[in-house]
């Protein structure tokens, strides 16, 4: 059993790397590397002319990164046990005795074979089966995952919704807010400068631009109201920057790092999120809206679930799936910020939510898992040693 005066490791398996977008994974193992240490065990890189090796850094205080480089001519089966083998000696070899395994994806389950976990975390934040180029054995090992895991946080209700139908121990952990850094934007925040020579009105969207994202929609939309300037932020991934609306009025700015965010939000006069509707978005709970919000901007979106609930349901963002319907609530959106009414019902909706209060619930979460955990393998042990101290029938012969 664990010491109590030595908190255990945490160890995550991601498909994300820690430095592409700052979301989910960052804000909540940032806040764990505080109390206790975090391996960010990512997806392998392949190079030329190495053996395979761990690259290893340490982004922040009580973090270590760890990228497995393999040679470009290993991968499928061999590169799992390479990856698995490399993780085990490492762990080993800084002495971590007791750690728990946190999953951001079940792929993760091919590399882990040689760790003995405390408690089996699987934090679902996207339904990753449904993603462009998702590998066809990802559902069989979700499947694998969910009955190995000792308890399932989901990024939103509709996941939740899902994943409770297939585990015993579900929690739903919905996306959060850093309202500090986000409230900037309408604090006097001077925008950035590649942004300035853009005129007036503002659209602005940023995050990751791939299959969830609506480009036919924004060509429409630019087509329709060329007026309206359209600001797009984000790295293009797994979609050709060629299949992108090209306009006048659409200014793609690229990737932008995290804290540079409220500068750009500063500047806009409407927020979008302009998903499609498709497998890939069915379970999104976006993290941008209540940051949108927290930023001071009204907000218009396609109808996405977790978006319509609760934030549509409640009047406080506009619900659009058309151009026409769009443009519309643009229009509705424009006319809305600065509100006061509004904005006092976006503070009380944000009062009741951050980063460090989900990390509370989760850990509390954890913890009783962990409690659980370790009750069932005391009372197995007595049963075990009830079970010895019986004679048995060749003793009394």
């Amino acid at each position: 059993m664990t010491n109590p005066r030595e908190p255990s490791g945490l160890i995550c398996i991601s498909h994300l790397r820690w430095d592409f977008v700052y979301q989910r994974p960052q804000h909540l193992l940032s806040r764990i590397a505080k109390e206790r240490p975090v391996i960010y065990f990512e997806e392998p890189r392949h190079c030329p002319n190495i053996a395979a090796t761990l690259e290893i850094s340490n982004p922040l205080e009580g973090l270590t990164r760890i990228v497995p480089l393999l040679p470009v001519d290993v991968d499928g089966q061999q590169a799992q046990d390479i990856q698995a083998q490399l993780l085990e000696r490492y762990v080993k070899s800084i002495h971590m005795k007791t750690y728990d395994l946190w999953y951001y994806t079940p792929m993760g389950l091919r590399v882990t074979n040689y760790l003995s976990p405390d408690v089996v975390i699987f934090d679902c934040m996207d339904e990753l089966s449904a993603f462009l180029g998702a590998p066809p054995e990802l559902r069989d090992l979700e499947q694998r995952l969910l009955q190995q895991a000792d308890l399932v946080f989901t990024g939103g209700m509709s996941l939740y919704e899902s994943k409770s139908r297939q585990h015993h121990n579900v929690h739903c952990c919905s996306s959060s807010i850093d309202r500090e850094h986000f409230s900037q934007a309408r604090n006097g925040l001077v925008e950035a400068d590649d942004q300035k020579a853009i005129l007036h009105p503002r659209i602005g969207f940023y995050g990751v631009i791939d299959e969830r994202f609506d480009t036919t929609l924004l060509g429409e939309l630019a087509a329709l109201r060329p007026e309206l300037q359209f600001v797009i932020i984000g790295p293009v991934v797994k979609i050709e920057e060629n299949r992108l609306p090209k306009a006048a009025n659409i200014h793609y700015l690229g990737k932008r790092d995290y804290q540079e965010l409220p500068r750009y939000l500063a500047g806009w006069d409407v927020a979008i999120l302009p998903f499609a509707r498709n497998l890939a978005t069915r379970y999104i709970s976006p993290t941008k809206t209540p940051e949108y919000l927290a930023a001071g901007c009204t907000v218009v979106s396609t109808s996405i679930n977790d978006v319509v609930r609760p934030y549509g349901e409640i009047g406080l963002i506009s619900i659009a799936d058309t151009p026409h319907d769009f443009s519309r609530a643009i229009d509705f959106e424009l006319q809305r910020r600065g509100n006061a009414a509004w904005q006092n019902e976006v503070e009380s909706l944000l009062s009741t939510t951050s980063w460090d209060a989900t990390w509370d619930y989760m850990s509390s979460a954890i913890e009783t898992a962990r409690g659980a955990s370790e009750t069932s393998w005391s009372s197995s042990m007595l049963l075990s040693k009830s079970v010895s101290a019986i004679p048995s029938a060749s003793a009394e012969s």
